[in-house]
């Protein structure tokens, strides 16, 4: 039976080897939530980079750029990390260019895993249908922020945990963690998350919608893959 770990954070990813693995990327407040959502709605490709001089360079080239500091837009960039716009505008066909606090950047660190899947509330039935049919120990990364727990992706953590647990050797005290964590709050988690850093610094930027919008389930049908440095969309009921 494969095993199924936790990460809490980017930091914590040198005791928890990639290699051999399938590693979920996990930033719903809001890096993984935007690219399922971007991917949706026409964007052909997204490349994921550490920092905004890369994202800057590859907007040169004339990619559509999103990037997010603290939780805002950087001057001159053509998106932030909201979801929304990808639904309220049209950029269908276009190669986005991405970076944010801590989504991209928990990817850049995964990519000796075997695979690098995107997970998120809205595509989540995808991702734990595609990790059913996979053979490879996984490994859930939470991105966190700025290198600490956060409450949202360690949600996420354990929905996945609780659905696949009987498939799965729960391999780790964080798996554990999240999986009660799960347990305990799913039937109210905006309720829970509401007394979350993460949440509190969404609502002070007057982002209450992304908040609403990240927490949905099964939006899309869809999931993020990440190859040769960049994220394609694979459709699960295909």
């Amino acid at each position: 039976m494969k095993n199924l770990e936790v990460c809490f954070t980017p930091d914590l990813l040198t005791y928890y080897p990639p290699e051999g693995k399938i590693v979920v990327v996990i930033d719903i407040f809001r890096a993984t939530t935007t690219m399922v959502t971007a991917l949706a709605n026409g964007i052909e490709s997204i490349t994921p980079v550490a920092s905004l001089e890369e994202c800057k360079a590859l907007q040169n080239q004339g990619y559509l750029a999103a990037a997010e500091r603290e939780g805002k837009m950087p001057e001159g960039f053509d998106l932030g990390n909201s979801p929304l716009s990808h639904i309220e505008q049209d950029f269908s066909g276009q190669k986005l260019a991405m970076t944010t606090s801590n989504g991209t950047l928990a990817i850049t660190k995964s990519k000796t895993a075997d695979q690098i899947i995107i997970g998120a509330f809205i595509n989540i039935s995808a991702v734990i249908q595609y990790l059913q049919g996979q053979s490879n120990d996984i490994l859930l990364l939470c991105a966190g922020w700025k290198g600490r727990v956060n409450m949202e992706d360690s949600l996420f953590a354990g929905a996945v945990a609780h659905t696949l647990a009987s498939e799965v050797t729960i391999a780790n005290d964080a798996a554990v963690m999240a999986l009660h964590l799960y347990q305990t709050h799913q039937e109210n988690m905006a309720g829970f998350l509401k007394d979350g850093l993460h949440y509190h610094r969404l609502q002070r930027l007057g982002r209450s919608e992304d908040i609403e919008f990240c927490l949905k389930k099964d939006v899309y049908d869809l999931l993020p893959i990440y190859q040769q440095g960049i994220l394609m969309a694979k459709a699960e009921s295909i």
